[in-house]
């Protein structure tokens, strides 16, 4: 397979286009562009398997998210079963999901289209499914269905007359193939990962279950009101293993487009395991100017090694400050100074991250609107304690997977990364395949 860089373009409603593309609408390549079977579903497994719209919310269909259908005659069953290479389009839903696309492969074997997906099955005689499916998500990128949707509260939906109407470039078959299998080769690779680093979850998570509650090379054993752990182990309070719990001030400083970095519970929720660090680049992001920095840091004075723990919507996201830099905590989290003679920070991550703490947050941590634990709950948690060496090795155990898993979703960005930029390069044209 050969690639070279394209130079004779022209110009089209669409933009430039190599000069042997042809355009045309997304109508004119499809055999069927309708909405699925309008029947009540239940999620017990009864009957044959349905889509719905979560079960394309990655981008792939997945078996565990079907609805499924008692009945169905043998009219509906043709009319709506999938066939390999159809396409589902998510046009009713939310914002961050409008537009997303997955593409049946045969599994599984059988599966009914839907309502609320459209079903776009191609003309294999003028365009390749594989290559429209990755057409479609190049459009979803730069915002295309985004700007032609209708917006309400916290939804949006794309008419299908209009996305018929949609023009798209329409290179040679056999060069459409060949991006097809160029991009699915990327896909496979950002594939492998995923399965990496999800088996990578499953060894992190019975470690931390078997860690966490028997310690390393332990015989005897005691029952205690959070369970079996080792009999040289202590149950404590969290408040009785730290300096303080430091609930952030309710007032709400005023916000700057540069000064100290000024961090919420949507900030730290972006970082997947125990590190934090303040990354400018991050999405969300907010700054306050350093006058009212000087008033809020008297009571929020973080320093590397505190713990900062979420109050609002995922109790229990704990994250170890990795980060000299000065900032200033919302009131949805909460920062905890651990007493180091007793408590080794990290482990005392884990632990609030385990299934232990979980389960004493979850009587209280629901309110009317919103899920949250408060400051006086926190102390109050149980929580197991060996002797400090013994905190030590089980946190730089659970720690080394945390680092595997950190260099395999580092990876799996890079991959993603080259694939847009492949996306970006073939689908338009712009690099040519031999």
């Amino acid at each position: 397979m050969m690639f070279y860089k394209e130079t004779n373009f022209k110009d089209t409603p669409i933009g430039k286009i190599p000069k042997d593309w042809n355009i045309g609408r997304l109508r004119e390549v499809l055999l069927l562009l309708r909405n699925g079977l309008t029947a009540k579903q239940n999620k017990e497994g009864k009957g044959y398997p349905v889509t719905r719209i979560e079960t394309i919310s990655e981008e792939k269909i997945d078996p565990s998210k079907l609805g499924y259908v008692p009945e169905l005659t043998a009219k509906d069953i043709e009319k709506y079963k999938l066939i390999e290479g159809d396409i589902l389009f998510s046009h009713i839903n939310s914002f961050e999901h409008i537009g997303k696309t997955a593409i049946y492969e045969g599994m599984p074997e059988f599966l009914i289209h839907g309502m609320n997906l459209l079903l776009l099955r191609s003309d294999k005689s003028k365009v390749h499914p594989k290559f429209l499916l990755y057409l479609l998500r190049l459009f979803r990128t730069r915002k295309i269905f985004w700007a032609m949707s209708k917006k309400a509260v916290n939804q949006a939906s794309i008419n299908q007359t209009e996305l018929g109407r949609v023009r798209i470039p329409l290179p040679p078959l056999p060069e459409q193939q060949k991006i097809a299998e160029i991009l699915s080769i990327a896909d496979e690779a950002i594939q492998k990962t995923d399965e990496i680093i999800a088996k990578t979850e499953r060894l992190k998570k019975g470690l931390m279950q078997e860690l966490l509650t028997k310690g390393i090379g332990h015989k005897e054993f005691k029952d205690t009101e959070i369970g079996r752990i080792p009999k040289e182990w202590r149950i404590v309070k969290i408040g009785n293993v730290v300096k303080k719990v430091i609930d952030s001030p309710h007032k709400m400083p005023r916000k700057a487009s540069k000064g100290y970095p000024f961090v919420s519970v949507n900030y730290v929720l972006q970082f997947p395991d125990h590190n934090f660090y303040i990354n400018p680049k991050m999405e969300g992001l907010e700054y306050i100017p350093q006058e009212e920095y000087e008033e809020f840091s008297k009571r929020f004075d973080a320093v590397k090694g505190d713990i900062l723990y979420t109050k609002w919507g995922t109790p229990g996201v704990a994250k170890l400050i990795n980060t000299e830099e000065k900032f200033i905590g919302s009131c949805s989290v909460a920062l905890i100074k651990p007493e180091r003679t007793l408590i080794f920070p990290l482990w005392l991550v884990y632990i609030l991250n385990s299934s232990i703490v979980r389960a004493q947050i979850i009587p209280y941590s629901h309110t009317s609107t919103r899920t949250e634990i408060h400051i006086g709950h926190i102390k109050k948690i149980n929580i197991p304690l060996p002797p400090l060496s013994e905190q030590q090795k089980i946190a730089e155990i659970l720690s080394s997977i945390d680092k595997k898993l950190e260099l395999e979703r580092e990876e799996k960005a890079r991959l993603e990364r080259i694939k847009q930029g492949m996306m970006d390069l073939l689908l338009t044209g712009k690099i040519r395949v031999r």
